[in-house]
């Protein structure tokens, strides 16, 4: 039966008899390398990417707490997890390894169960991670998507969701909670990958019944992402339900007003409208930043949260430069009116 769906582990140790120790307790489960020495070690984890390292600190030459520390230092390892594997067992020991990038200690003589059990344990966490990376990427290209059928472009997905964070720490939110809304962000327009490319990409004003067509992307893109208990796809959904939600309850697709709309829905609305003011369509020029501001402002309690314009506007110095280090390549004539 192959074991190439099995993860690799790396176990490294100057003494042959630890090495087949960890290869008795964990070759039912693993695929195993091995190394006797730091230099042999680092060149087995840039070549076969281990799932997690066991690592000796006491070998010759050079020491765990190096190999570690360069395993650190070189991106293409430095997420791999280390466990140090050692006789030693002072505190002063173990915070010096932790100080090198570990993730944990193991002391020797070793614990079949406990190697077994602290080995499982942190590759699950190796593979939570994985899937959270994955999540992400597959939630930003979505939002992507949805780029493609409208005039807009992913430079605008990408500056509007990092408004919207640099606002939602102005406006009190921890950067957990920021860094989920610059990633649920991209999604605010997904439902537009349901609208007719009649409409969406039609170069004239749209007739009530194209605008009411229009104005279901967001419900499609509540319904594209689904019923989440919550997360970043529940924040994600909030956002494509109601960041066309208007302050005075004129927007759509449910009339809120005022504090009825979910926080993040106010919050992207004034950084959507921002971006594409101050962007080029092939309808429009760009607005400058002078005037798109003054739009802002004079929407303050009709489409906008006064508060929150005025958090924005304050922001300006960092909104400015996500505009400069992801500016559109637009050719002179068409740049700002």
């Amino acid at each position: 039966m192959t074991t190439a769906h099995l993860p690799l582990i790396l176990a490294v140790d100057d003494e042959a008899s630890n090495l087949q120790l960890l290869r008795q307790i964990l070759q039912d489960n693993y695929r195993l390398r091995f190394a006797k020495d730091g230099p042999r070690a680092l060149e087995l984890a840039r070549e076969e990417r281990p799932g997690l390292i066991l690592l000796d600190v006491m070998m010759p030459g050079m020491s765990g707490y190096e190999v570690c520390a360069a395993l650190k230092a070189d991106p293409g390892t430095a997420s791999i997890p280390v466990i140090f594997v050692t006789a030693l067992n002072d505190t002063d020991d173990e915070v010096e390894g932790f100080e090198a990038g570990a993730v944990d200690y193991i002391t020797k003589p070793v614990s079949p169960p406990i190697v077994r059990a602290r080995v499982r344990n942190h590759l699950s966490l190796v593979r939570m991670e994985e899937l959270r990376a994955t999540r992400l990427e597959i939630v930003q290209r979505l939002g992507l998507a949805s780029e493609y059928k409208d005039n807009e472009t992913g430079l605008h997905v990408i500056r509007m969701s990092h408004y919207s964070r640099i606002l939602g720490l102005a406006a009190g939110m921890t950067e957990v909670e920021a860094d989920d809304l610059l990633h649920a962000a991209p999604m605010h327009d997904v439902g537009k990958i349901g609208i007719p490319d009649r409409i969406l990409q039609k170069p004239g004003p749209l007739d009530p019944d194209e605008w009411k067509i229009m104005q279901s992307h967001a419900t499609i893109g509540a319904e594209i992402i689904g019923e989440h208990d919550g997360g970043m796809l529940a924040l994600a959904r909030n956002i494509a339900l109601t960041h066309h939600e208007k302050w005075d309850g004129s927007g759509y697709p449910k009339g809120l007003n005022g504090a009825e709309i979910p926080l993040e829905g106010r919050i992207c609305a004034i950084a959507d409208v921002f971006d594409a003011l101050t962007s080029v369509r092939p309808y429009k020029k760009a607005w400058t930043e002078e005037a798109a501001l003054e739009f802002l402002v004079q929407q303050k309690g009709k489409h906008f949260d006064p508060a929150l314009v005025d958090l924005f506007v304050g922001q300006m110095p960092a909104i400015r430069a996500i505009r400069q280090r992801w500016a559109e390549d637009i050719p002179v004539e068409q740049k700002a009116a």
